[in-house]
């Protein structure tokens, strides 16, 4: 992993304009399980009468909603997770200047934790939740620590929804085109902690026309082939190395 590491390193040392773009695998080193994986909760959930991709849909939301509840803050809200290494190095990276955002497929807001600035979250955020009536806003502790199963509005007891994308629903207009521009005028991407096989996020990277493509995950994706450098170890390990190496 050296030779990689020190690949990696230079290629960030020679660059301006850096874009990371991420999937779960960067939060499952800070215990968060992926989706997909041979541990992930597709895979792990098992028994009940729905599968995870239903309760996870926007029907199942407005049919079902105390299961939804149930389910979500069972299986999708990890509170007490930390940034691991991967989210440390990447907000040290965008401190000294050459990352200019993170693009991010996961909703748990541990990179604006670590401190990075300037994160696009594609699928929204556990830490954002709204009235579906009037638009109140409330924080991730409203919904885990609310004493009724369905969290209501204390304003005006309309149901509240998380800020985050369920199945049957739209990647919102304005956050893609503000990906799309950040990783069309990159130098760099650097892609990790995702199998690139889920659109239409994975779709992002053919608007990518820069100078070096870094691929960092355990398994193999359909964009190996293109990638300037590719890296199959803990995304945490190598961004850190990478970064914080002299």
């Amino acid at each position: 992993m050296d030779e990689s590491v020190n690949r990696l390193s230079e290629i960030i040392k020679s660059s301006s304009n850096i874009i990371f773009f991420g999937g779960a695998g960067v939060s499952t080193e800070s215990n968060i399980p992926d989706f997909r994986s041979e541990n992930g909760l597709y895979r792990t959930v098992s028994g009940g009468a729905y599968s995870p991709e239903t309760m996870l849909s926007r029907s199942f939301f407005d049919a079902h909603i105390q299961e939804f509840y149930e389910f979500y803050r069972e299986k999708i809200l990890y509170p007490e997770a930390k940034p691991n290494k991967a989210h440390i190095a990447l907000a040290r990276l965008e401190a000294k200047g050459s990352l200019k955002a993170v693009v991010t497929q996961n909703i748990d807001g541990l990179h604006q934790a670590a401190g990075s600035r300037n994160v696009i979250e594609l699928h929204g955020s556990v830490h954002r939740n709204y009235c579906t009536s009037c638009n109140a806003f409330y924080g991730l502790n409203y919904i885990v620590s609310s004493v009724s199963t369905i969290p209501r509005c204390c304003k005006c007891g309309g149901l509240i929804k998380p800020d985050v994308l369920l199945y049957e629903e739209s990647l919102d207009e304005t956050v893609i085109k503000n990906a799309v521009a950040l990783i069309a005028s990159a130098d760099t991407l650097i892609v990790g902690g995702t199998s690139l096989v889920v659109y239409p996020a994975a779709g992002l990277l053919r608007y990518f026309n820069g100078t070096s493509l870094v691929l960092i995950n355990r398994s193999a994706t359909p964009y190996d082939s293109r990638a300037s450098l590719v890296i199959k170890d803990s995304i945490g390990l190598v961004l850190y190395d990478a970064v914080f190496s002299k």
